[in-house]
Formats: structure tokens, C-alpha cells, sequence
């Protein structure tokens, strides 16, 4: 600027970091280096953990930031009844006090949304509790110190704007998220349970309790019951002074029924007539006496042990719900088991319970049904050119079975045929051994070549080759040579 001394460029001072830096150039990029490279690891640590986080609904994180606002709102207006009505003019106790009742609301919020999520089923979205109506309470309390602050006008303003509006959208903000989630499930809260009560009551007196009905249908049923209660006050007194402004009433309403053109509408409205005057007979019709031991209907489907109903056990594979079974009744047998299933609601049948409980085959055999006609002749048809054997029984190879059926034996008939040829065959005798030596056809006895064996060999026996080879006879006849001279076998 002007005026300013300024000093050469060669004596303005520089930071020492910069100082060492240029006087360590390796070590300060290594050091700006890791630098970056740890920011760089928080920056991205930072946005996986934001990303990981499950944020509520849009309309849930909305309706927070209003109630915070709305809550601040009411925090300035507690700091300013705090200092002017409660003799708080120490700021420190006053910082520390008047966001009592904001505190305790905002608490109170967060252990009623606790206790609706724990609360909460499929067909219903759950209760508050006390801290839900602590919440209502607080907020109301906080609209005095509004008017004392502000007024009238100001105080309206104040109390709207402030804990008003922040304990309604705190309600929205705690419990907006299992609506979304289950729109169908009812609110099982006081006011909530109060509200239908008193809707429903109304309707029902308004007669509009009948639900998928038409403003025509609604016009005609009313018409309806007017005629039918005019028609039974004439019957009563069909000469009184009003009778001829009923029976005009009476006809406007016939009209307005529709029952002379809707055949439906014309029953609906003879049968309550009829019903109407004939209510007196209810006090002679013949009843039973509920006190002559008339059964208690059960209920379709019995409760079961271990505390699982028949609605749950329908639910579930027949396979577990035979298991839950079975773990009630232990002593029971399969049939049992599967009976009392099938009276829960979960058909099986034996064979399934025996499957599921490996319980093996059934100990008593399946009854053979009775033939209705007589037994035809099963003998086999046999041709001529067979000719079958003796039939012979035999036992049964044993084979593999379950314990129960191991005790029993079984026997089969086996049946063997001989086949005779449509040729004759000849015997054993007519058919010539060709495989026979010539010389051992037709042996002598005694064989003489006994004899020349012995003259030839002397007390050296030869074997039955050499023989067989010598003589050119067969096996059976170099034996008995072989065996003649004394030879072992």
C-alpha cells in the first residue's frame, strides 16, 4: 500500500517448512507422498462406511429434519421463558436447563419407535406404549410456556410452530417407516383402537356398515326397512289419525325399494315383513334345553404340544410338521401319527409318517383281497413234444429283508422240462467212440499184451505215455497194463 515500508525480496522471511523442504527435496515428496496416500485410504474408508450405512426412507429422514427444526423452534422459545418466568439468569444453568422438556421428548420418540418395532406383527403395526403418550403430554406441557412468552397471537404461532408441529413429526418420523413397510397393519395404540371403534359404531348406525354397496343399494335397503316398519305400525293400527299419511309414506317407500321391478329386492322385503309380524312365535318355538347335555363342538382343527397350533403346523413341509408331531406324542405308532396330522389339517399317510420317522415297513402284511369268481386252472399248457419232470420244492435261497419279514421262509416249486427231440437219439452204446484207439475196442481177457509188456520191460514199468505210445492203445487200457505189472498210480 502506499506509505508502507517495504522491504527488499531478498529480506522477506521464509517458513521453515518451506526452508526445509527446499533443502530436503527427496524427503519432503516422500513425506507429502504418504501424506496423500493416508488421506486418500479416510477418504475412501469414509465413503464404503457411508455407503454401508442403511438410511431410512426419504419421507422418514424428511420428516426428522422437520422435527429437528421444529424442535429448535421450541428450544428458543423454552430459553426465553427460562430467563423471564423461571429466574434463570445465569447462562450456564440456563444453557443447561431449558432444553429439558425438548430432551425428554426426543427421547421418548426413540423409545416409542423401540417399542413399535417390538410390538409389531404381520397384521399389526405394533403399540407405542407410555412413551407414546409421553410424547403428547410433553408437547402439550410445552404450549403454556408459548402463550406466557408471546401472547395470544404470538404464543398460537409459538406453540404451532414449536412443539406442536415437532411432536407430530416426530410421531411421523418413529413410526411412518412400519406403515410404509406394512401398509395394511393396524395400530394397536389407544387412541388408534378408539378411533375404530367409534368409526365402525358410526357406520353401523348410519347403516353403512355393509361394505361393496352402491348409493342406489343404500337408498333401496333404507326404503326397504321404512316400508316394512310402516307396514307393521298400519297392521297395528290401520285407523289411527296418521294412518293416512302412512300409508302415503308407506307407498313412497315401496317405490323407492324397488321391489315391484327387482325380484331380489321384492324377497328381501316380504321375508322381513313376514319376520316382523310373525316375531310372536319366538316365544313358543320348541327348542332344545342347552342344559340335557348337548357336545361342545371342538374346535375344526386341535391345539398341539410344545406350543405350535394347527394353523402353524399347516404352514409348514409335512415332512417337519410329522416330525412336531411325533416330538408331542412320542409313544404313538405311525397310523396314530398320521391320524392325528391329518386332524391338524396336514394329510399324510402311514407310509409317508413310517418314511419321514424311518420307521422301516409296516409288521402286519397287507391283506390279500378275495377273488369274486372261481380260481382258473393256472397248469401250464405243455406241447407234445415236451415231456416235463417230477416237480420237486426246494427252500428259498435266504436273501436280504427286513427285520420284520426276516422270520418267514418261503418256498418255490422248480420245475425242470427234457426236451425230446422230434428225431430219435441214439444211445450210449450205438455211438461209436471215435476218440478210442482201434486197439482198444475189443480187449481180451485176459489182455495179452499184459504178457508181452512183462517180457519186454521185465521189473522196469514203464509209464502210461510210453505204453500208450508203444502198443498205440488208449489211457484206460495203458493203465490197467501199467497197473498189471506193478506199477503205483
Amino acid at each position: 500500500m502506499p506509505g508502507w515500508p517495504t522491504l527488499p525480496e531478498e529480506h522477506v522471511p521464509a517458513h521453515p517448512l518451506i526452508t526445509w523442504a527446499v533443502a530436503h527435496p527427496r524427503s519432503a515428496a516422500a513425506i507429502t507422498a504418504v501424506a496423500l496416500a493416508v488421506l486418500a485410504a479416510a477418504l475412501w474408508a469414509t465413503v464404503r462406511t457411508f455407503r454401508a450405512i442403511t438410511w431410512p426412507p426419504g419421507p422418514v429422514l424428511v420428516a426428522g429434519a422437520g422435527a429437528l427444526v421444529c424442535t429448535a423452534y421450541s428450544g428458543d422459545t423454552s430459553w426465553r421463558f427460562a430467563g423471564e418466568r423461571l429466574g434463570m439468569v445465569d447462562s450456564t444453568e440456563r444453557a443447561l436447563m431449558f432444553g429439558a422438556g425438548e430432551l425428554a421428548l426426543l427421547a421418548c420418540a426413540v423409545m416409542a419407535r423401540a417399542n413399535k418395532a417390538a410390538t409389531a406383527t404381520e397384521s399389526t403395526a405394533g403399540s407405542a406404549g407410555v412413551p407414546g403418550v409421553l410424547v403428547w403430554v410433553i408437547t402439550g406441557v410445552q404450549i403454556i410456556p408459548c402463550y406466557a412468552t408471546s401472547g395470544i397471537v404470538g404464543g398460537t404461532v409459538r406453540a404451532v410452530i414449536g412443539p406442536v408441529l415437532a411432536g407430530l413429526l416426530w410421531h411421523l418420523a418413529m413410526g411412518l417407516e412400519i406403515r410404509v413397510a406394512r401398509p395394511e397393519a393396524l395400530s394397536t395404540g389407544l387412541p388408534a383402537v378408539i378411533g375404530r371403534e367409534a368409526r365402525e359404531r358410526l357406520l353401523s348406525r348410519l347403516g353403512l356398515a355393509t361394505r361393496d354397496r352402491t348409493a342406489e343399494q343404500i337408498t333401496r335397503d333404507r326404503a326397504t326397512a321404512r316400508a316394512v316398519h310402516l307396514a307393521a305400525v298400519l297392521e297395528l293400527n290401520p285407523e289411527g289419525w296418521l294412518s293416512g299419511y302412512r300409508r302415503r309414506r308407506l307407498a313412497a317407500a315401496v317405490a323407492r325399494s324397488g321391489a315391484g321391478t327387482d325380484g331380489q329386492q321384492r324377497h328381501r322385503l316380504l321375508q322381513q315383513l313376514a319376520a316382523r309380524r310373525t316375531s310372536g312365535q319366538l316365544s313358543t318355538v320348541p327348542l332344545a334345553s342347552p342344559w340335557s347335555g348337548t357336545p361342545v363342538p371342538g374346535e375344526a382343527y386341535p391345539r398341539t404340544p410344545l406350543g405350535v397350533t394347527g394353523a402353524q403346523l399347516r404352514t409348514m413341509d409335512p415332512l417337519a410338521a410329522v416330525h412336531l408331531v411325533r416330538a408331542a406324542h412320542p409313544e404313538d405308532t405311525p397310523a396314530e401319527v398320521a391320524t392325528l396330522c391329518t386332524e391338524y389339517g396336514v394329510p399324510v399317510s402311514e407310509t409317508q409318517v413310517r418314511v419321514a420317522l424311518r420307521a422301516g415297513n409296516s409288521p402286519t402284511p397287507p391283506a390279500v383281497p378275495a377273488l369274486a369268481g372261481p380260481v382258473p386252472d393256472l397248469a401250464p399248457v405243455v406241447p407234445d413234444e415236451v415231456r416235463l419232470l417230477p416237480v420237486t420244492c426246494r427252500r428259498a435261497v435266504p436273501r436280504p429283508a427286513p427285520a420284520v419279514a426276516a422270520a418267514r421262509t418261503r418256498t418255490r416249486p422248480v420245475v425242470t422240462a427234457e426236451y425230446v427231440p422230434e428225431y430219435p437219439v441214439p444211445g450210449p452204446d450205438e455211438v461209436p467212440d471215435e476218440d478210442v484207439p482201434e486197439g482198444d475196442r475189443a480187449v481180451p481177457d485176459p489182455d495179452p499184451l499184459i504178457e508181452q509188456a512183462r517180457a519186454e520191460y521185465g521189473n522196469d514199468v514203464p509209464g502210461i505215455r510210453a505204453l500208450k505210445s508203444r502198443y498205440g492203445v488208449g489211457q484206460a487200457r495203458a493203465q490197467r497194463i501199467r497197473d498189471a505189472l506193478g506199477g503205483t498210480p
